[in-house]
């Protein structure tokens, strides 16, 4: 049977050509690795939604589980252990154990887009897939956008325009159904390596999230 579209994105989602050409490419070159959208991670009762951008070719992509495998997930998941939206231990592999408590982690765009770089059609795309997710949270109360691709995504899931809250990194804004977003810049390598998002800034952001 093909496969078809509803609250999650099929194996070989067609919505976007040029993702699901690169889909199809690293299949071919990488036939070991998840190559595929990539599922949510953590409970669906959880009161805090986390929002990244979309999978690493080498992190996510390959391993099946978001921010697993690549660098982003260390500054992530050492602070989510830390402020105990997490118990285990990551070990950039989907079977290292870890646990999410309280928390889902999902990304604005499911499938690995070449360079890093959804295109904005490809974000608008995949937005029915974040809707659909945060349909099915009902104790949803906080969300935290990693990034400003993140961030108007969020916004657009809550059909909300781009102007009603602009991202700036450590802003808390409350949406009028009353879940608060929550900025911050990227846990990338680039951000963590050029000083941008220092382990300090992020884990002051993941303090504040509790209930």
């Amino acid at each position: 049977m093909p496969d078809t579209i509803g609250t999650e994105p099929a194996k070989n989602c067609p919505l976007c050509p040029r993702l699901a050409a690169f889909r199809a490419e690293n299949r071919q070159k990488f036939p070991d690795w998840h190559n595929a959208p990539v599922p949510c991670f953590g409970p669906t009762d959880a009161h805090l939604l986390i929002v990244g951008l979309a999978p690493g070719l080498r992190g996510a992509n390959r391993t099946g589980r978001p921010f697993t495998g690549d660098f982003a997930g260390k500054l992530l998941y050492q602070s989510l252990l830390k402020y105990r939206f997490a118990t285990g231990q990551y070990h950039e592999r989907p079977d290292d154990g870890l646990t999410l408590h309280d928390c889902r982690i999902i990304n604005a765009v499911r499938c690995v887009p070449p360079e890093n770089k959804p295109l904005p059609a490809e974000i608008a795309t995949c937005n029915q897939f974040l809707r659909a997710e945060i349909s099915r949270m009902p104790n949803l109360r906080a969300i935290l956008a990693l990034g400003g691709i993140a961030h108007q995504a969020s916004l657009r899931a809550f059909g909300l325009k781009p102007g009603f809250a602009k991202f700036a990194h450590g802003t808390t804004t409350t949406l009028p159904n009353g879940i608060t977003l929550t900025d911050s810049f990227h846990v990338s390598r680039l951000n963590t390596n050029t000083g941008r998002l220092t382990t300090p800034m992020f884990e002051a952001i993941i303090a504040t999230l509790h209930p």
